[in-house]
């Protein structure tokens, strides 16, 4: 077989002839090279002003992210501490250390440009600024985010902001005391803050967080949301969240999962499920440490946050921290009878149930239903009834008590509080408990139970 002949074809009526590409002429289209050292003075005149300029804005950028100083966020016993002004200050100067020393670079840059007018020394100036420029963008990401919180205390949310921070000032006191070994004590406590939009969170002290850039939160920070603070009967997650700080600043963040998972898998349950308790240990600790710091109100809170459709209670993560919500209400009840309070946990449980009556309508794994009530028992023993040497060998439920006999000061404090008169000497994080009680007793209208709350904290 021989190829075919090819044979020239007309051009197609829709087609356009190929144009040549045009060379541009260098000279015409082409901005001149200034890579040489301009000989005429009046262009280094008409730099000077432009580059002077980029060596003022940076260096004025430096000196307004300056330092807080005691007194710039009021003076009312709603103002930041001393300490946490300090301590904020002192991450301030460092990052600032970094900055001041680019923009000096900056400086020197534009000096020898305006001399020396060269693309090199343009470049290397422009450059400098940059680097300068997106320094100061870092330390004003974390001067901002200290300046609100710091400013939320001239609001109007100041003496509620404030409540929140003698609660956990009071667990904190309460739980080092309660120790038995002494333990450097950590400063400056916890400090509050009002996030519309969020849930209840916390962020430790010393671990990097993304909105500062990654740098180390020098103090724990409590996060609560506007619709907590409005109704102070659910504020337990001050409790909850405070018990997420003290798991890490007493020396239980590796022991508590360490000995869930020894004790499950001692106990013959599954590893599968030793796991998923263990994974679950954090938000455990802090329900059951805010449970033996406000006692049998703070469960009330906790329904107020896992009670939802039956959907969500009884829908299970695979990587979720937090245990699914059906299973965790029995935490807290549990933990109620070892504590003595056995009717209020069988209160809760048929109310619970009655809501919930068909666990399995969900996805938790079988052999997680099948174990809960054993497991759950394990674990709180395992978490408050077993001694720690992190504690001085002591129980978490003897660091932290919460017996009958601190129940009965809860109820007189919620009559107190309902009636407008002072509680005493009821510690503030019973506060929590009393106006629940008060809320759910009707001793007095909502309004009247927040406005004697916050006045009664702020007070002291």
């Amino acid at each position: 077989m021989y190829p075919l002949p090819e044979i020239e074809r007309p051009p197609s009526p829709r087609a356009r002839p190929r144009s040549r590409p045009v060379v541009a002429d260098a000279t015409v289209n082409l901005p001149p090279r200034a890579d040489l050292p301009p000989r005429d003075p009046r262009f280094a005149a008409a730099m000077a002003p432009l580059l002077r300029a980029q060596a003022i804005n940076v260096n004025r950028h430096a000196a307004a992210l300056r330092p807080f100083q005691c007194d710039e966020f009021g003076d009312g016993v709603a103002a930041p501490s001393e300490g946490h002004i300090r301590a904020v200050n002192e991450l301030i100067k460092t990052l600032r250390g970094g900055l001041l020393r680019l923009t000096r670079k900056v400086t020197d840059a534009v000096a020898q440009s305006t001399t020396e007018p060269t693309t090199a020394n343009l470049q290397q100036a422009v450059t400098r600024k940059e680097h300068a420029h997106n320094w100061v963008r870092r330390v004003e990401r974390i001067w901002d985010f200290y300046f609100e919180l710091f400013g939320q205390r001239q609001s109007q949310f100041a003496d509620w902001l404030i409540s929140c921070d003698r609660i956990a000032l009071d667990c904190y006191e309460h739980a080092f005391l309660g120790m038995g070994v002494a333990k450097s004590i950590p400063a400056p406590p916890p400090f509050s803050y009002m996030r519309t939009g969020f849930s209840p969170a916390t962020f430790r002290r010393g671990i990097p967080l993304r909105r500062l850039g990654r740098q180390l939160n020098p103090f724990p920070l409590i996060q609560l949301p506007y619709h907590r603070l409005v109704n102070p009967w659910t504020l337990g997650a001050i409790l909850h969240e405070v018990s997420h700080n003290l798991q890490n600043e007493v020396g239980l963040a590796s022991a508590v999962p360490r000995n869930i998972a020894r004790r499950l898998l001692q106990s013959g349950f599954p590893r599968s499920v030793a796991a998923t308790w263990t994974r679950w240990n954090r938000e455990t600790f802090a329900d059951l440490s805010g449970l033996l710091l406000g006692g049998p109100a703070v469960v009330a809170s906790l329904i107020d946050v896992i009670g939802r459709s039956p959907a969500t209670v009884t829908g299970y993560s695979r990587r979720g921290p937090h245990p699914t919500p059906y299973l965790r209400l029995f935490i807290s009840t549990e933990c109620l009878r070892r504590m003595g309070f056995p009717e209020e946990a069988s209160h809760y449980e048929r109310a619970w149930q009655r809501v919930y009556p068909d666990p399995r309508a969900g996805n938790i794994p079988r052999e997680l239903l099948d174990t809960f009530r054993d497991a759950i028992k394990v674990v709180v023993d395992t978490v408050c009834y077993q001694p720690y040497a992190e504690l001085g060998d002591k129980r978490l439920s003897e660091v932290i008590r919460f017996a009958p006999k601190e129940q009965q000061m809860v109820e007189e404090a919620a009559r107190r509080l309902a009636a407008g008169n002072d509680p005493g000497v009821v510690p503030e994080r019973f506060l929590i408990g009393a106006s629940r009680l008060a809320l759910d007793q009707r001793l007095a209208r909502p309004g009247v139970i927040t406005r004697n709350f916050y006045r009664e904290l702020v007070r002291r």
